[in-house]
Order: structure tokens, then C-alpha cells, then sequence
């Protein structure tokens, strides 16, 4: 049909930890959702999958993006700006990116991490 009921799965070192809800159908979704989450300190990734909703089959992974550690130390004030998707099965096609803002709050001792996915197309 040209559109999808797209909704995200944000993972912190694989464990599922959020759902969003579905948006139906839509290229350009908005969620207008906030979480907030611990962070333990020797995490070492945060991923958000990017899932299409299907009532027939199996859910369809549109994509996902990965926040490493690493990302972090390279962009200690915080990163904006599109991210492409990034496949995860290797025989299926990524299309789409995701505009993502992660700041990095507070003093050494009581650090915060704040990820706003903004937009998605």
C-alpha cells in the first residue's frame, strides 16, 4: 500500500526495555513519547529498532540504530543529526533514517543520557 504502522523497540544491551506505540499508516511517523530509563554504568549500547506492525504475519524490522559507548566518548557534549538505519537481517533491504539527538547532561558524578528521536522518514 505504499505505507507502514511503524513503532519503535529501544533495547539496552538486548534486553527490550520500551515500546512505543504503533502509528499506522505512515512513512513519517511521530511518536510524541518520552521515556526515561537507569542506565547501568557498564552498558554498552543502546539500540532502537525500528518495527513494522503486521497483523497477519510476523512483524516486520524496518532497521535499527545503535548508540555504542564509543559513540558516546567521541561526542562527549552529545550528537544531532540523521542517522541511516542500519540492516539487521542482511537479506532484506534498509531504507529509511532516523533524526536523533542524544545529550549528555550533568557533572561526572551524576551523568544523564538523554536520547529524542525527533523525526523518521
Amino acid at each position: 500500500t505504499g505505507s507502514s504502522d511503524p513503532y519503535c523497540i529501544v533495547k539496552v544491551d538486548d534486553e527490550a526495555i520500551i515500546r512505543t506505540a504503533t502509528v499506522w499508516k505512515t512513512l513519517s511517523p511521530f511518536w510524541g513519547e518520552e521515556y526515561e530509563l537507569q542506565l547501568q554504568p557498564g552498558f554498552h549500547s543502546i539500540s532502537i529498532y525500528v518495527m513494522d506492525e503486521d497483523a497477519l504475519s510476523r512483524d516486520d524490522v524496518i532497521g535499527k540504530v545503535c548508540i555504542t559507548r564509543d559513540m558516546l566518548a567521541e561526542h562527549p557534549k552529545g550528537y544531532s543529526g540523521w542517522v541511516s538505519l542500519s540492516e539487521v537481517d542482511p537479506d532484506e533491504e534498509v531504507q529509511g533514517e532516523i533524526h536523533l539527538r542524544v545529550e549528555v547532561l550533568g557533572s561526572q558524578g551524576s551523568r544523564r543520557l538523554r536520547c529524542s528521536v525527533l523525526e523518521a522518514r
